[in-house]
């Protein structure tokens, strides 16, 4: 079976991760790699030996050789480097979050499905087996109704005080960085958009430093989630239902093994083989999709990307957060 071959738009650290993880995937071939700071561009090509560099992306979009675009730059560019690989011909798959706001997603949405190209928002904890396996167990009623969901994501960023994640201008903050992981937990698990939303969030500088949310489905279901640039936080997930509990590690969203307890029996421990660092499985779900000639994934489909960023844009207003180039 021929490879696909990769090409990475953005060769900063998401893009060496997302790296690691494509050398544990048999038939992915990290092929070429554009960006405009040649620096990162000749690292990530001599750590992964891409065969082919490129200094600009339309260079990079425009190679007849590459099979698949990887999005990998910060989150105000993803609305258009997505919408360049698309009208160059390119099937993408976009770093979470998928774009700024809702707009610029559906922008993308339109161009693929103008163009009859794949195209997923690069949520890779969705196909990390642990939480594909919770998600089976909530549908087979192992622990009754679904009712509620906790789950967090805060952390003390290493970067320095201007860096990526405090700038307005690269869409920076704990929301669309961090806070979109439980949000799109809670989206995969309910399998609905909610119906309510409440929140809390300190904005200080243009950027959201920590947000705390609250979610109402429509049969009474909540979830509540919180994120954070500037604190540690316990980074587990508690799933209450109606005859039990399911409780995922720290960190919820890389772990490989879930606690699940049912009323009037023992605890038991469930575990699920992690590939790598992680990414290997989004990346399978791509090449998976492509060669059968799908246009999303099953799992991560368009329309829920765009619902995600609507409950997004909805937090981010009701704390009047809006970045300079909305």
């Amino acid at each position: 079976m021929s490879r696909i071959r990769w090409g990475f738009l953005g060769a900063g650290g998401i893009a060496r991760r997302f790296g690691v993880g494509m050398q544990a995937v048999a038939d992915a071939e990290l092929f070429a790699v554009g960006s405009r700071t040649e620096e990162k561009r000749r690292r990530l090509a001599a750590q992964f030996d891409i065969p082919r560099q490129y200094a600009t992306y339309e260079e990079l979009v425009a190679d007849p050789e590459v099979d698949v675009i990887y999005v990998a730059t910060p989150h105000n560019f993803h609305h258009p480097h997505s919408l360049m690989a698309l009208e160059a011909g390119k099937p993408v798959l976009c770093e979470k979050p998928f774009a700024i706001n809702v707009r610029e997603a559906a922008e993308i949405a339109a161009a693929a499905k103008q163009r009859d190209l794949f195209l997923m928002e690069a949520m890779w904890t969705r196909y990390i087996p642990i939480i594909r396996e919770v998600k089976r167990l909530v549908q087979a009623g192992a622990i009754g109704d679904l009712t509620m969901l906790i789950a967090d994501f805060g952390g003390r960023s290493a970067e320095p005080p201007r860096g990526r994640l405090a700038s307005p201008d690269l869409g920076g903050g704990a929301l669309l960085d961090l806070g979109v992981y439980p949000v799109s937990f809670a989206s995969y698990l309910f399998a609905t958009a909610p119906t309510r939303i409440a929140t809390l969030g300190h904005v200080a500088a243009g950027v959201d430093v920590r947000n705390g949310i609250l979610l109402g489905y429509p049969e009474g279901q909540i979830a509540i989630g919180y994120s954070s640039i500037r604190d540690r936080t316990p980074q587990e997930a508690i799933l209450t239902g109606s005859q039990g509990e399911i409780r995922i590690p720290h960190p919820w969203w890389l772990a490989d093994r879930c606690r699940l307890t049912v009323d009037g029996q023992e605890p038991r421990t469930i575990t699920a083989e992690l590939i790598a660092n992680g990414f290997a499985h989004e990346i399978r779900e791509v090449n998976r999709c492509l060669r059968a000639g799908l246009k999303e994934s099953p799992d991560m489909p368009v329309a829920e990307t765009l619902a995600i960023m609507g409950t997004l844009d909805a937090l981010r207003a009701q704390w009047g957060l809006r970045y300079p180039m909305e």
